[in-house]
């Protein structure tokens, strides 16, 4: 029987299980300092993302890195888009300061933090894409160096002054 989902589908089914206990370290790491109130689960954080990655019809998916850094952009936005709900909930937008600590980030009572950094990241992809990119493979991500130069396509040297540059700019971001 021939398989007629289109291909990046294919792959991406294929790929998943071979990553499926890294997703869910991933997931664990940004879920871990929600504490015991949080009404997300690894196994949840990782499944939303797969079905976001799946409802993309122009990704495409070169290899398990490559989904691993993929998965780990998805899963901050899902995680964004609770803290939003969240946030909008509570009707009470003040600003506070945030830094790259991810407990702060992570935390289930500070979604405010949550969506200063994804501003900041945000603000960061319109400058240099690949920055962004990289802060989504080692914060989000929780790759090395070399995942992530693996995942990017470029040398671990450039992943580490990539990481250096963007921590820099998104700390100047965050104190203003």
């Amino acid at each position: 029987m021939e398989d007629t989902r289109p291909s990046s589908q294919v792959v991406l089914d294929r790929l998943v299980p071979t990553v499926y206990e890294e997703l869910r370290a991933i997931a664990r790491r940004q879920l871990s300092a929600r504490g015991p109130d949080n009404t997300l689960s690894t196994t949840g954080l990782v499944h939303e993302a797969y079905l976001k990655l799946r409802e993309q019809q122009q990704v495409t998916v070169r290899d398990g890195n490559h989904l691993v850094a993929l998965a780990s952009l998805v899963m901050r936005h899902v995680l964004v888009d609770r803290a939003r709900a969240r946030l909008a909930e509570k009707r009470h937008g003040h600003r506070q300061r945030v830094t790259l600590d991810s407990e702060l980030i992570a935390a289930e009572d500070q979604p405010e933090a949550m969506l200063q950094l994804n501003d900041a990241i945000e603000r960061l992809a319109l400058v240099d894409p690949r920055l962004a990119r990289v802060v989504d493979c080692r914060f989000f991500g929780g790759l090395t160096d070399d995942e992530t130069a693996q995942a990017l396509g470029v040398t671990r040297r450039t992943v580490q002054r990539d990481w250096a540059k963007a921590r820099l700019l998104l700390r100047r971001a965050l104190s203003a």
